[in-house]
């Protein structure tokens, strides 16, 4: 036991005091930031001032309206009265409804210029007039309104960056809001009362919960798949360490020194348990760091126009964490050991571990499956095999709690399986950590396996 100790406690401190783990342990949230928080926000970031537009007018008819609608920053589904509004913006409006309207930094704005006269003018020479403007910088683009728009529902606009998908989309809409009302004038309806008649319902979701009813904005998702997202990432980035480890110990010639004092079960045991303690103590680390930005992060996004409040989370959903964290790496980590073993080099077990990664990303990718429907068969099978478990049943549990039987067996199987493998990997281990010089093959790990 005291050997053991000393192995775990060496693992532990050896990895802890590097340069590296200090790195990853600030770089890990920032990571998160980055991926979740800032890409919205600079997605509200527009460089330059105003659009600058000009409007060609064919029918003759729609260039005060189309010219208003693009100076009035409403979008369609902003046609709402006030009490309506609040009620939208109030903290328990629909998730859906709110990501569907761009946040205020998002608003396209335009400069338009005054109107471009034919005047016996052919349309094409107009273009060319109006290209070399673009290609000069005097504008940013220009639309060309036929004479039978409100027939064919089809203008042509004409930019130097077609490639900014936000403003041009909202060209288009507040467009077709001015070629709307204008068919309404034309065959005398009131475009008031129309907006009226077409006022979109809004929905509250909530979850129906054992304690009456539990308002939803949409952040159980954002949680899941941040939580799915770092037991991956930890997971794969601790299962590396595992198998560089064994490797190096194995091209060093160490474990020849070791094994003359210390057998092989507890050694890779302790390995293993010591690189847990390190991958744990950073998860701990990040939680407070990530519940320190979650205030911020909610408050930013409100700012910038959405609404996000994370669900509500018991304390038994911590222990459940914990529990399939260590499932999900003990398994992934005794394999990195066992393929670390077998191989010569990091370039080899890099090679022999990728069908492990993929079994990796095909758990984080059925997440997404099972959130959708957490009490299908198929999340239940997914969420009881071993090797997906550890993703897919925390998904589970954060969407719609499954009996705790279920729980109870996921568990119980994924820690047979963590067994089985520990067997399997010590007796490969005891004789793959003395061979060198060739990658072991299948016929020799299954005669290992058999010996002893």
């Amino acid at each position: 036991m005291t050997k053991f100790l000393a192995i775990v406690k060496r693992e532990y401190l050896t990895r802890v005091r590097t340069k590296m783990f200090i790195v990853v342990t600030v770089l890990g949230p920032v990571m998160i930031l980055v991926f979740t928080i800032v890409p919205t926000l600079m997605l509200g970031i527009k460089a330059g001032g105003a659009t600058r537009l000009a409007i060609v007018d064919e029918s003759g008819r729609l260039y005060q309206r189309v010219h208003d609608s693009l100076l009035n920053e409403r979008d369609e589904d902003e046609d709402i009265t006030a009490s309506d509004k609040a009620t939208t913006d109030a903290p328990n409006a629909n998730a859906p409804d709110q990501t569907r309207r761009a946040p205020a930094a998002m608003k396209a704005t335009f400069d338009i210029k005054p109107e471009v006269q034919l005047a016996g003018r052919s349309l094409d020479d107009v273009r060319r007039e109006l290209d070399a403007q673009v290609l000069k910088g005097q504008l940013d683009g220009y639309v060309i309104i036929p004479k039978n728009v409100l027939e064919s529902s089809e203008v042509e606009y004409r930019g130097r960056n077609t490639g900014d998908v936000i403003t041009s989309s909202q060209i288009r809409d507040r467009i077709n809001r001015a070629v709307r009302d204008q068919r309404m004038a034309e065959n005398k309806i009131d475009p008031a009362l129309m907006s009226k008649i077409n006022q979109p319902v809004k929905m509250t979701t909530n979850k129906v919960t054992e304690t009456g009813g539990e308002k939803d904005t949409g952040g159980g998702f954002a949680f899941v798949f941040i939580v799915g997202f770092m037991i991956y990432i930890t997971i794969i980035m601790y299962g590396q360490v595992v198998l560089a480890a064994v490797v190096e110990e194995k091209e060093t010639r160490i474990a020849e020194m070791l094994f003359s004092s210390v057998r092989s079960f507890p050694l890779m045991i302790g390995k293993l348990i010591g690189v847990s303690l390190v991958a744990v103590t950073q998860l701990a680390i990040w939680a407070l760091v990530f519940g320190a930005f979650t205030l911020w992060g909610v408050d930013a996004l409100s700012a910038s126009g959405m609404s996000i409040s994370l669900p509500h989370i018991s304390a038994s959903f911590f222990i459940y964490f914990l529990l399939f964290f260590l499932l999900g790496y003990f398994i992934y980590a005794t394999i990195y050991a066992l393929v670390g073993s077998m191989v010569t080099t990091t370039q080899e077990g890099g090679q022999v571990a990728m069908p492990i990664l993929f079994l990796l990303i095909m758990g984080f990718y059925l997440g997404f499956t099972v959130i959708r429907s957490p009490g299908s068969p198929l999340a239940f099978w997914v969420s009881m095999i071993p090797f997906f478990s550890p993703i897919t049943m925390i998904v589970r549990i954060v969407t719609q709690t499954p009996p705790l039987w279920q729980i109870a067996l996921s568990l119980a199987i994924g820690y047979a399986t963590v067994v089985l493998l520990i067997w399997l990997a010590a007796r490969i281990y005891r004789i793959g950590m003395l061979m060198y010089g060739k990658r072991a093959t299948i016929p020799e790990v299954m005669r290992w396996i058999r010996q002893a």
